[in-house]
C-alpha cells in the first residue's frame, strides 16, 4: 500500500520502518505509537530523501528529545570549525541538529550535514532566503520564499521552521499591546518586515496550502514558528503570544488534513510560575500536537549562564507536557557558541529533558537514576562513572583529588556516610582516625 508521508501511511494502518524503529528504541507498542502518529501527537521527522537518518519520535509518551542550534553566519563562517560542532552534537547523542545558517555556502553545508547525520535535520528556510537571492528583503517575492522552502525540502530537511501564524491580524495585535522586548524571533521578525515593507500578508498563511503540498511531497515535518514567542519574561503570556499560539491551532488542523506532521514552537522568555499554564494552554490550544520550546529561560539576567537558566525552564516544561528542548549555551545573547559553550548546552539541555521525564512517568526513565543511586550506595566508582550523564567530567573531577581512602571522596573521607553505615549494617565496627581493623 502506498503513502505520501509518515501521518498518511498511520491513518491507513501501516507500519513504516520508521514507526517500527522508534517503537523499538522508546519500548513502546508498535500499534500505540502508530494510532499517535495517526492522531498528531507524536511525529517523526523523516524526509524522503535524509537517507543516513536514524529516526526519532517526538510527542505524546516519548522521551522529551533535544535538539543543537549551529550553522555559519557573516561574522563567523567557517564552515570546517561548524561542522566539527556537528560532530560533536552527533557523538552526545543530540535527537536533532538545526542549521540556522543564513550566510555564504549555505547549501554546500546544508548537504554536507544531511548526508552525515543520522539525527533529524531542521531548518529555518527564511533565513537562507536573503543570502540566496542575493536580494534585499523588501525585493523579495512570495514566489522566492517557497522556492527557498522547497529547495531545503529537496535536500532533505526533516523539520522546517516556517512563522505561518505571523499574519496580519496577530500584526495588529503586537502593535496594540506593546511590549518590553518586542519581536526576539529572528525569522519572525524578518517576516514581520517584510509584512510591513511590502504592505502584504504573510505568504506563508495566505499561501498555506502551498506550503502544505511541499511537505507532503517530501514528508517535511512543519515546526509552526513562535514569531512572538516572549524574549524578555514580562512579554510571557500577552495577547501577541496567545494570539499566534491560537492561530497556530487552527493551522495545524489544516495540516493534519494533508497528512502533514506538525510540531509547535513556543516561549522563550517566561516567569517560572508561567510555565506549567503554558504548557497546558499549548496542548490544549494546538490538540495536543508536539510541543517544541527554548527553554524557557527564566530569568532575563544571566547572560553567561543561560544554559542554566533554560534548564531550569526546560525541565518544568518538559514535566508539564513540553516533548522537544531547544538547547541553550552559555553564550546566548552574546555571541556564536564555540564548542565548549555547545557541550555546556547540551549537557544542560539533556538534564532538564531527563529530570522532566522522570516528572511526567516516562516509562524506564527512574530506572537509569535508580542504578546510579545503588551504585553510590556500593561505593562502586567505575559503575558510577559508566552511569553519568558526563563520563569524561565526572572522572576528571575524582581524579583531580584522591582521598585516602579511595572508597570515599575528599569531601567527607571516612567519614562518608555511605561508607559507615554500609559498615555498621554490615557489624563491622568503624574507624574514623585509625586504619581500618
Amino acid at each position: 500500500m502506498n503513502y505520501t508521508t509518515q501521518m498518511d501511511a498511520a491513518k491507513k494502518g501501516i507500519i513504516t520502518p520508521e514507526i517500527r524503529k522508534v517503537a523499538e528504541k522508546e519500548n513502546i507498542q508498535i500499534e500505540l505509537l502508530r494510532e499517535r502518529v495517526a492522531k498528531g501527537t507524536v511525529a517523526i521527522p523523516a524526509n524522503k530523501n535524509h537517507k543516513s537518518l536514524n529516526p526519532e519520535g517526538i510527542g505524546e509518551g516519548l522521551r522529551t528529545k533535544i535538539n543543537v542550534n549551529l550553522g555559519i553566519s557573516k561574522d563567523c563562517c567557517d564552515v570546517e570549525k561548524e561542522f566539527d560542532k556537528v560532530k560533536l552534537a552527533i557523538d552526545m547523542k543530540a535527537e536533532a541538529i538545526m542549521d540556522l545558517s543564513c550566510y555564504g555556502k549555505t547549501e554546500e553545508f546544508r548537504k554536507k550535514l544531511i548526508d552525515y547525520s543520522p539525527a533529524i535535520i531542521g531548518t529555518v528556510p527564511m533565513y537562507d532566503a536573503v543570502g540566496f537571492y542575493d536580494k534585499e528583503l523588501k525585493d523579495l517575492t512570495a514566489d522566492d520564499l517557497f522556492r527557498v522552502v522547497e529547495k531545503h525540502a529537496q535536500d532533505g530537511v526533516d523539520f522546517m521552521t516556517i512563522h505561518a501564524g505571523m499574519n496580519l491580524e496577530t500584526a495588529d495585535i503586537f502593535k496594540r499591546n506593546p511590549r518590553l522586548g518586542g519581536i526576539v524571533s529572528r525569522g519572525g521578525s524578518i517576516l514581520y518586515a517584510w509584512m510591513e515593507l511590502n504592505g502584504q500578508e504573510n505568504p506563508f498563511f495566505e499561501q498555506y496550502d502551498r506550503l502544505l503540498n511541499i511537505c507532503q511531497e517530501y514528508d517535511v515535518t512543519l515546526s509552526l514558528g513562535d514569531a512572538c514567542r516572549p524574549g524578555a519574561i514580562e512579554d510571557s503570556t500577552d495577547p501577541s503570544q496567545i494570539k499566534e499560539l491560537m492561530t497556530l491551532g487552527e493551522l495545524t488542523k489544516r495540516a493534519w488534513e494533508k497528512n502533514v506532521q506538525v510540531m509547535i514552537e513556543g516561549p522563550g522568555h517566561m516567569a517560572i510560575n508561567e510555565i506549567q499554564a503554558n504548557m497546558m494552554l499549548e496542548k490544549k490550544l494546538c490538540h495536543g500536537a508536539p510541543f517544541y520550546v527554548l527553554g524557557p529561560i527564566v530569568t532575563d539576567v544571566a547572560p553567561g549562564y543561560d544554559h542554566i537558566t533554560s534548564a531550569i525552564g526546560g525541565a518544568i516544561a518538559a514535566a508539564n507536557g513540553a516533548d522537544f528542548l531547544c538547547y541553550v549555551t552559555p553564550a546566548e545573547h552574546l555571541r556564536l557558541p564555540d564548542i565548549d559553550d555547545m557541550k555546556e548546552g547540551i549537557i544542560a539541555s539533556k538534564i532538564a529533558a531527563h529530570a522532566g521525564d522522570i516528572g511526567k512517568g516516562i516509562k524506564g526513565a527512574r530506572e537509569w537514576d535508580n542504578k546510579m543511586s545503588k551504585a553510590r550506595n556500593n561505593l562502586d566508582w567505575e559503575e558510577m562513572f559508566k552511569l553519568c550523564i558526563d563520563e569524561e567530567k565526572a572522572r576528571r573531577y575524582r581524579e583531580s583529588s584522591m582521598p585516602e581512602d579511595e572508597k570515599t571522596c575528599t569531601m567527607c573521607g571516612k567519614m562518608c556516610a555511605v561508607r559507615n553505615m554500609n559498615k555498621v549494617m554490615e557489624g563491622k565496627n568503624i574507624n574514623i582516625l585509625r586504619e581500618d581493623d
